[in-house]
């Protein structure tokens, strides 16, 4: 469950994606200069953001490039994110088309929504879906917590606590960068949970709205790139996230559904 909600929250990332702002309210100034050798700026900011993230809707990109077979595979979608009364949050990630290396865009829909303690996987093309019960009742789920969240990024977290999680260095700007952004390069420090899964994990913040607009994975074992982007990005938008952005289509009598709810 984790690594298909990982893929599906990653592709909330980020490449050379050129990323709006709209907002209510102004964010917190990122006040580290590129090249500063102090990373706790930007994770100060990251943390403030966290406090302040409403919601957000993007478009998505999710780049994977197997390291091994030397294949390329692009997924492109769009994100709505909305945290409701009490911190608890929902998620929706639908990707619409694929398009593999040498070969014209196809349909390929993939529905992902994570509402109520339960993440709904569907696969348009083989008709299936699985709902899987990722917290017991009246648990939330913190997508982003550093070490357990899905998501493991450092929004909204003390930066001590990032800090216990990676060993963290800004790199200098490079050509293929988003544009005004910051780079932190994230690497899981020994016998951690993600040390387990990720080789490195890179993250490129915003300095307009202190939002991650690209995030790049590499696995434990050197063998799958996941490349993220955020496009479009608008945080606590003027035209507010609705109950129908996140309503699934009724299924057909020839799908197959099942649900598979949490170990006792």
């Amino acid at each position: 469950m984790k690594h298909r909600l990982t893929i599906a929250i990653l592709a909330v990332g980020l490449m050379g994606c050129s990323s709006s702002f709209t907002v209510a309210e102004q964010p917190p100034a990122m006040v580290n200069p590129v090249g500063s050798d102090t990373v706790d700026p930007t994770l100060d900011a990251l943390q403030e953001r966290g406090k302040t993230l409403k919601e957000f809707v993007a478009d998505l990109e999710l780049s994977e490039n197997n390291l091994v077979m030397g294949t390329t595979s692009v997924r492109t979608g769009k994100a709505w994110y909305q945290t409701r009364s009490g911190d608890d949050v929902r998620l929706r990630v639908v990707f619409d088309k694929r398009i593999d290396e040498g070969k014209p865009p196809k349909e390929d829909k993939r529905d992902y929504l994570l509402t109520d303690g339960w993440l709904t996987d569907r696969d348009y093309h083989s008709k299936t879906e699985v709902r899987r019960q990722v917290a017991a009742p009246g648990e939330k789920v913190n997508l982003f917590q550093v070490g357990k969240g899905p998501f493991p990024l450092p929004i909204g977290q003390d930066k001590n606590d990032v800090h216990k999680e990676f060993e963290i260095a800004q790199l200098p700007p490079a050509k293929d960068d988003p544009g005004n952004t910051i780079h932190l390069q994230l690497k899981p420090k020994p016998n951690t949970d993600l040390a387990r899964k990720f080789k490195m994990i890179d993250v490129y913040v915003d300095r307009g709205n202190n939002m991650p607009v690209r995030i790049k994975t590499v696995d434990i074992n050197e063998s799958m790139e996941r490349q993220t982007d955020l496009k479009n990005l608008q945080v606590n938008p003027e035209k507010k996230v609705g109950d129908a952005d996140f309503a699934l289509p009724a299924l057909g009598g020839d799908w197959n559904s099942h649900d598979e709810p949490m170990k006792k």
